[in-house]
C-alpha cells in the first residue's frame, strides 16, 4: 500500500498537478510519522525554506515554540481519524519571522496520510492584536478620565461649600462701605455659581453614563440569528449545537451592538474552549426573575476552576486555558456592555462540566429617545 501511495505521490501525471502547484494557499500531504511528504511552492515561499529542508525535519521543529506542544496535542487527534478544521498556529520562518496560519487537515487512515490546507492569516491577526490593544487604552484612558473628572468635581465642592459658609457667617450689617458691601456680595455670588455648576458638571457625568450608550427594544432571537449568521462556517464546522429557548422573554430593552457583542464572544468561546471528545453544546434561553429579565447561556465545554480564578473571570487580559489564541478580551467585554449599562453577570463552572453565565438587565432601563 505504501508503494502505491509514494507512485501516487511522485507521479508527474497526477491530474491536479497544476492545481497543487499554482495555489496560493499552502497545501501539504504530511505523513502520520510528522514528517511533510509533498508541499508546494506557496509553502517554500512562505516560510523560506528548501523544499528539501522541510521534508528532511519532523514538522513539529517549524512550529513556534509556545505552540508546539498544543500543537502536537491536537495533531494527535487527526491519527484517531478525526479531521482537523480551522485550526490556527503560529510557524517561524528561516528569516525567524513568526506567521499564522490557519489549518483544515483531513486524515486517510488507510493511507496514513494527512491532506492539508493552510491559509496565512498574519494579517488578520495583527489587526486583531492591535485593535484589542488599542480597545483596552481607549478604556483604561475613558475610566482614568472620568474618574478624574468625578475626583476633581467631587473634590471642588468641599472647598466651595467652606466659603459660603464663611459668608453666611459674616454680620454685614456691621459694614458700612458701600463698595465693600458689594465686592462681598458679588464673592459670594460668584461662589454660588460655581457650586451650581459643579453640582450640573457632576450630573450631566452621570446622565451622559446613563444615556450615551443608545438603547432600544430588541427582539432576542432576531440578535441571536444575526450573530449566527455571521458565523456560521465555525458553527457548522466545529459541529455545535445550540439550543434556543426565549419563549418566558422574548424581547429586551438593551444596546443593539452590546447584546450582539455579548452572544458572538460567548458563542465563540464555547466552540473555542470545547472539549476535544465531544461536538460543544450551547444552551442559550430567557428567564424573569423577580420582574428582572435574565439571559442563560451554558455550554459543555472544558470550564475552568472557581477556586482559582475567583474575581479574575472578568478581567482584562485574564486567561484561564492554554490556548494559543486566547486574549483575555472577551469574558472582560462582556463584562463592560452589562454593567455599563446597570447590569450584572456572574458565572458557575467546574472543570470539564462546562461554564453557566447568568446575566440579569436592568430593571427600569427604557429606550432612548432618538
Amino acid at each position: 500500500m505504501a508503494k502505491k501511495t509514494n507512485s501516487i505521490l511522485d507521479s508527474d501525471n497526477y491530474i491536479f498537478k497544476h492545481f497543487f502547484e499554482l495555489s496560493a494557499d499552502l497545501l501539504c500531504i504530511a505523513g502520520f510519522d510528522g514528517f511533510f511528504k509533498k508541499i508546494n511552492p506557496a509553502v517554500t515561499e512562505l516560510l523560506g525554506y528548501t523544499k528539501e529542508e522541510l521534508l528532511s525535519k519532523p514538522i513539529n521543529e517549524f512550529v513556534y515554540t509556545e505552540d508546539q506542544e498544543y500543537t502536537a496535542k491536537v495533531r494527535k487527534e487527526l491519527l484517531n481519524n478525526k479531521p482537523l478544521l480551522n485550526f490556527e498556529n503560529r510557524y517561524i520562518t528561516k528569516s525567524g519571522d513568526i506567521v499564522w496560519l490557519s489549518w483544515t487537515s483531513m486524515p486517510i487512515a488507510n493511507e496514513k496520510l494527512v491532506y492539508a490546507i493552510a491559509k496565512n492569516i498574519t494579517h488578520n491577526k495583527k489587526l486583531e492584536e492591535e485593535r484589542n490593544l488599542l480597545l483596552s487604552k481607549i478604556t483604561k484612558i475613558n475610566k482614568d478620565l472620568k474618574k478624574l473628572s468625578y475626583t476633581s468635581s467631587h473634590d471642588l465642592r468641599s472647598p466651595v461649600n467652606n466659603l459660603l459658609s464663611i459668608f453666611s457667617l459674616l454680620d454685614v450689617s456691621k459694614i458700612e462701605d458701600s463698595e465693600t458691601l458689594q465686592f462681598i456680595e458679588l464673592l459670594k455670588s460668584t461662589s454660588e455659581s460655581l457650586k451650581q455648576a459643579l453640582n450640573d458638571y457632576v450630573d450631566i457625568l452621570i446622565h451622559e453614563d446613563n444615556v450615551i450608550t443608545q438603547v432600544e427594544e430588541l427582539n432576542l432571537n432576531e440578535s441571536l440569528n444575526t450573530v449566527i449568521l455571521s458565523i456560521n462556517s465555525l458553527i457548522q464546522s466545529s459541529k455545535a449545537k445550540i439550543h434556543v429557548d426565549f419563549s418566558e422573554v422574548e424581547k429586551i430593552n438593551f444596546n443593539k451592538a452590546y447584546l450582539e457583542s455579548i452572544f458572538l464572544n460567548l458563542i465563540t468561546n464555547s466552540i473555542k474552549y470545547a472539549k476535544p471528545d465531544s461536538s460543544p453544546i450551547i444552551s442559550v434561553y430567557s428567564r424573569k426573575i423577580n420582574g428582572i429579565d435574565q439571559l442563560i447561556f451554558s455550554d459543555n465545554g472544558v470550564g475552568f476552576d472557581m477556586e482559582l480564578v475567583k474575581d479574575k473571570v472578568f478581567g482584562l487580559h485574564q486567561k484561564f486555558h492554554n490556548h494559543i489564541d486566547s486574549k483575555g478580551i472577551g469574558l472582560y467585554l462582556i463584562n463592560n456592555h452589562i454593567t455599563s449599562l446597570g447590569g450584572k453577570i456572574e458565572v458557575d463552572s467546574k472543570v470539564n462540566e462546562g461554564a453557566k453565565f447568568t446575566i440579569s438587565f436592568k430593571k427600569d432601563l427604557t429606550p432612548t429617545k432618538s
